[in-house]
């Protein structure tokens, strides 16, 4: 299967997560698919498989490493590379959705305020949570400690 493939199915396939998350956070269907182990276990071994194809597999551009800036830029110039790390960021995104939407409900905050966080933790994640905790703050449901999640 081609990088591409994977990454249109991925990138595409995850969209439904983020729906029910934004829709019918609380939907016994959300919980099974959303706050199960499956999704990212599938997710994972597709991630397993690419790196593997990347690193081993001769799919990757020479020079590959994680431990250098060029190392890093290598992986990410071979399409199967670009397409192990968009997967990277479609999990860890979605894990941080799925925290917000367990997280907001355990402190009662009202669903509707956190979907715009949802939304641009969808887009650029790292922002999306960093809103999500002001969203948290601002309303007192919450202070400066994630210990405390």
């Amino acid at each position: 299967m081609s990088a591409e493939t994977v990454f249109n199915f991925a990138n595409n396939g995850i969209i439904p997560f983020w729906v029910l998350l934004a829709l019918a956070p609380r939907w016994k269907g959300t919980q099974i698919a959303v706050h199960s182990i499956a999704l990212p276990l599938i997710l994972g071994a597709t991630y397993a498989w690419l790196l593997w194809r990347a690193v081993f597999g001769g799919e990757g551009t020479p020079g590959t490493s994680f431990t250098s800036l060029p190392g890093v830029m290598a992986l990410f110039d071979a399409p199967v590379g670009a397409t192990l790390g968009w997967i990277h960021y479609l999990v860890f995104d979605l894990f941080i959705g799925a925290w917000e939407t367990r997280d907001a409900g355990r402190r009662g905050i009202a669903h509707w305020m956190v979907v715009p966080c949802l939304v641009v933790t969808l887009l650029v994640g790292p922002i999306g949570l960093g809103c999500y905790l002001l969203l948290r703050l601002a309303l007192g449901k919450g202070g400066w400690s994630l210990a405390e999640a």
